[in-house]
């Protein structure tokens, strides 16, 4: 068990308490922030590949019952790994940003029932999907620290059901928003 594993759990733990953190504030305010699954029940392909990224990290650091082979890393390296925890750490503040940026129109899923307003400051004015790429900037990191082929597969994976769910909310608000969400996509780009 070394010491980089450790936070990079830390690290894990801290990503999903920031967004079950902002659901419970939202919840207070009396909107529902978790939507996910609730227009296609779809949206739950990535919750799989979050929970095996979860438990091969956990199995990594602390020795739990997984097959050598697929936990091995692809390689070893004399590089220290805090460069590799820094893309984890710059990612949990990026995504806290973004959620500072989206106010009350946090929703994980798309809410067709009662969407607010178009959310293009803050961290949207550099990207429309930043809460996706803080995702992904995550588990990159998260494979970088640990190297080996299942989270490799689930990085894969995860971006390929985020890229399908960005298609599909740009669909929602493009029907929603009209010209002002189309003079918004001329502006700023997809991902980066």
């Amino acid at each position: 068990m070394n010491l980089q594993n450790i936070l990079s759990v830390c690290a894990f733990i801290a990503f999903v308490g920031i967004v079950l953190i902002r659901t419970a504030i939202m919840r207070r305010k009396g909107i529902k922030a978790l939507v996910f699954g609730v227009t296609d029940k779809s949206d739950f392909l990535l919750v799989p590949m979050v929970l095996i990224i979860a438990y091969t990290v956990l199995a990594n650091t602390f020795d739990l019952p997984m097959w050598e082979p697929l936990i091995k890393p692809f390689w070893e390296t004399i590089i220290p790994g805090w460069g590799r925890l820094t893309v984890c750490g710059l990612a949990i503040i990026r995504f806290a940003l973004t959620l500072a940026s989206f106010w009350d129109s946090f929703r994980v899923g798309i809410y067709e029932q009662s969407p607010d307003k178009l959310v293009t400051t803050g961290m949207f004015s550099v990207s429309r999907n930043p809460i996706y790429v803080c995702f992904l900037m995550f588990f990159t990191g998260l494979f970088l620290i640990h190297r080996n082929i299942v989270i490799a597969a689930a990085v894969v994976l995860s971006a390929l059901a985020i890229h399908r769910q960005v298609l599909r909310e740009e669909r929602f608000l493009k029907s929603h928003y009209g010209a002002d969400y189309d003079a918004y996509c001329r502006k700023v780009r997809r991902y980066l």
